[in-house]
């Protein structure tokens, strides 16, 4: 049975692929994107099984006016994908006021409200599933990206507590969280103004790392979007899926490096109690 999805940022990476795979499968997809015209070959391709909508994600009363507009025409949305987000890369003493603003109100709160126009709808219609792309770095951290993970953390500890509230609705989420992967992401990264103070820190190795291209990127994106479908399309999928051997040794050896932690502190922590 064919479905109806609504997802930002397609007009290049992950999101462009999950439009036309999903196209070519026979759904139909709602695609928003700040520039016009980049999905043109797919809107002669795929005719009216494809509406494009121009959003940016940092104009709140847009998000609201798109999201109702994506409704009205498709009856009704099954999956609702948070996709456009970008990589802001320096040290934290490095990145500019204006670059921490545009990195958060597209990341974070972009995301926050395109789930929060989502809801009313999805709730009226009985249901409906909201997929977050995230990352692996919603789990765990590299030196550089410091206002990236930010936004990552947030978004997931943000859906962690909504996804509580609308249950009751029939609405659920997945959290993507992929590993490195051959995308355009790393053209895309915004970068801060190095400083030389740090040339000789975590930060500045990371930085070479990428400038030299010998940052590891293990994770394919077709497979990628792949493993995102067949998460989707399940009737009770994890709330987190993590993709590429990447994430998946990165983000277990945190999470193992935390709960060793924790039960470390048992005996300090319950001495707080009254």
């Amino acid at each position: 049975m064919s479905k109806t999805w609504f997802i930002t940022g397609t007009s290049a990476g992950l999101g462009r692929l999950l439009t036309e795979r999903l196209l070519e499968r026979g759904d139909r997809v709602v695609a928003t994107l700040r520039r016009p015209g980049v999905l043109d070959e797919l809107l002669v391709r795929h005719g009216d099984k494809l509406q494009v909508l121009t959003l940016d994600v940092t104009d709140t009363r847009a998000v609201g006016i798109v999201m109702a507009d994506a409704f009205a025409r498709m009856g009704r949305i099954d999956v609702v994908v948070s996709n456009a987000g970008y990589g802001l890369f320096g040290a934290a003493e490095e990145v500019s006021h204006a670059q921490i603003e545009q990195q958060i109100a597209t990341n974070l709160i972009g995301s926050i409200e395109l789930i929060r126009a989502a809801l009313p709808h999805l709730r009226q219609q009985g249901g409906g599933r909201i997929v977050q792309i995230s990352s692996e770095g919603g789990q765990i951290a590299y030196p550089n990206f410091s206002l990236y993970h930010a936004t990552k953390w947030g978004i997931e500890g943000f859906i962690e507590s909504v996804r509580q509230e609308v249950e009751p609705f029939g609405i659920d989420f997945l959290i993507i969280e992929p590993g490195p992967t051959r995308t355009n992401f790393g053209a895309g990264l915004v970068h801060a103004t190095p400083m030389p103070v740090y040339d000789d820190t975590p930060a500045g190795a990371v930085r070479r790392s990428v400038s030299d291209g010998n940052f590891a990127i293990k994770g394919d994106a077709d497979k990628t979007v792949a493993a995102m479908i067949a998460a989707s399309d399940q009737d009770r999928p994890p709330l987190r899926l993590a993709l590429g051997s990447s994430a998946y040794h990165s983000i277990r050896a945190a999470l193992a490096e935390r709960l060793g932690a924790i039960e470390a502190q048992r005996e300090l922590a319950f001495s707080a109690d009254a």
